[in-house]
């Protein structure tokens, strides 16, 4: 019993060898700094004097009150959200049974047994009645991770809650960025409504002068039917946009994954400063501040914890079952002097033919690490691109809607001189109708240009990390690893 006893501490030495391999974070397969040229000029730099976007608050990049709102309401409500939250505790759960195994389970077990024989069954030939009682506590097959199998299981289930967590704050960053885009395209398809509305009142308005003109034999029926192409052209246009209004309308209730508020305050128009420029720092910050970075690379650590698991495979698994208690034929000398009883059951599994299935297991494990090197460093580029198309977006919307407005002004004094001088007869019908055409499409497309730029300064806002905290300076919620060591975010997985 004591050479027995001697095994097992040795046995419980040797624990906890692991055969993980050493985990190298993959270099970043893109350039050290963003790219540089003519649209770029005057991007990095802008929002120097803001924090960083992980830093900044929603509450305080978003001007709107009307937008803070819904965002409010949304990160209450959004079953996305709800969905990748409930997918952390599925996955902390998980964490939690896979690190049992690393502890004996014990067990305690009360049982009686009453039997009769008949004679002609009874080795003596006589009928017979027994009774056995007993009362035990063991563990059933614990097995001793003398190669690590069981913490590698442990520790690849922990990265991939990590991972989850991650994930969730990915999931909340896309709401917030969602539900901007949805509420500023909204605003945009309303601007185009009113323009719409505003414009086919023109067109009315010159299409009966010229029907007046066309019935007192002024006007040719060429001027009256393009009047009227005008005006069926501008219907047409009302009609999508409200139809576009009520759409955005119902995308931005299902981002809400609520009924729209009552008591929305007032929002602010598409021509004021509804977005806070930030900076963009350097593309090694993305590896930090991106949670679906993080949350690859968490996959990563997992699937080279598998690596270990799979080569302790290889290796002898010993198990112990063991019990001790009391026994008695009678109930009553269920504890009396003697009727003790214990069980010290150890078992070796050495694998020696497996066909195979070991070494393609290890190699299953080695590939799928593979592809999550590959996944994170995919991930990695988009994140960098993502940034570019921002940084482009910036340098670049600034002079384009500068442009965008001096063109409407132009195209409304070119109307407004074709419509005196048709008045006049001094031009002919044509040159105000394509006045009147080259207005409605400058003014559209001014709308057009300020939806795109503020779309793109919010998804920059997102490429950046942007959009976890509410305010300026708050601590983002827990997140595993993002700040704390892995043992300690064991602990309180656990």
């Amino acid at each position: 019993m004591k050479r027995t006893l001697i095994y097992l501490a040795a046995a419980a030495a040797m624990a906890g060898c692991s055969l993980i391999p050493t985990y190298e974070k993959p270099a970043a397969p893109v350039d050290a700094a963003y790219p540089q040229g003519d649209a770029y000029k005057g991007a990095a730099a802008a929002g120097a004097q803001t924090p960083p976007a992980v830093e900044l608050g929603w509450r305080d990049y978003f001007a709107d009150p009307r937008l803070k709102r819904l965002i409010e309401v949304a990160l209450e409500n959004n079953r996305d959200l709800r969905v990748a939250a409930l997918n952390v505790d599925a996955y902390r759960a998980q964490y939690r049974i896979q690190r049992a195994d690393l502890f004996p389970e014990v067990g305690a077990t009360g049982q009686g047994t009453r039997q009769r024989v008949p004679a002609d069954l009874s080795s003596t030939g006589q009928r017979v009645i027994s009774s056995q009682y007993g009362v035990s506590l063991g563990t059933t097959a614990w097995e001793i991770d003398l190669f690590g199998r069981l913490r590698s299981l442990s520790e690849a289930a922990l990265e991939q809650y990590f991972a989850s967590e991650e994930a969730r704050r990915s999931t909340q960053i896309s709401l917030v960025a969602s539900v901007a885009n949805a509420y500023l395209t909204m605003r945009a398809d309303e601007a185009n409504l009113k323009v719409t509305r505003e414009t086919l009142g023109t067109y009315e308005r010159t299409y009966n002068l010229t029907k007046r003109s066309f019935e007192e034999g002024i006007a040719s029926r060429l001027d009256l039917r393009q009047s009227q192409t005008q005006v069926e052209n501008a219907r047409a246009s009302l009609a999508r946009y409200t139809r576009l209004v009520a759409q955005d309308a119902n995308a931005l209730t299902l981002l809400l994954g609520a009924s729209m508020p009552m008591d929305l305050p007032e929002g602010l128009g598409l021509d004021q400063k509804l977005v806070a420029d930030v900076p963009a720092g350097v593309p090694s910050d993305l590896l930090q501040n991106r949670p679906d970075i993080l949350s690859a690379e968490h996959r990563l650590k997992s699937a080279n914890a598998d690596i270990g698991a799979a080569r302790a495979a290889f290796f002898p698994r010993i198990a112990l079952t063991a019990s001790g208690g009391t026994g008695s034929r009678q109930l009553s000398g269920l504890f009396d002097a003697g009727s003790g009883t214990w069980l010290f059951s150890p078992q070796i599994t050495v694998p020696i033919f497996t066909a195979g299935s070991l070494r393609a297991s290890l190699d299953y494990a080695k590939i799928q690490k593979d592809i999550n090197i590959a996944t994170y460093e995919k991930t990695v580029q988009s994140a960098f691109r993502e940034v570019s198309d921002g940084l482009a977006a910036r340098g670049t919307f600034t002079d384009q809607l500068d442009a965008q407005l001096r063109l409407v002004e132009a195209s409304r004094d070119y109307f407004q001189l074709a419509e005196g001088r048709y008045r006049t007869g001094v031009d002919s019908y044509l040159t105000l109708l394509d006045a009147q055409r080259q207005l409605f499409t400058a003014q559209q497309a001014l709308i057009d240009a300020r939806l795109n730029q503020l779309t793109s300064e919010v998804n920059l806002y997102k490429a950046l990390g942007g959009g976890l905290n509410e305010v300026t300076g708050a601590p983002a919620p827990d997140a595993g690893t993002t700040t704390g060591s892995t043992s300690q975010a064991g602990k309180s997985a656990s």
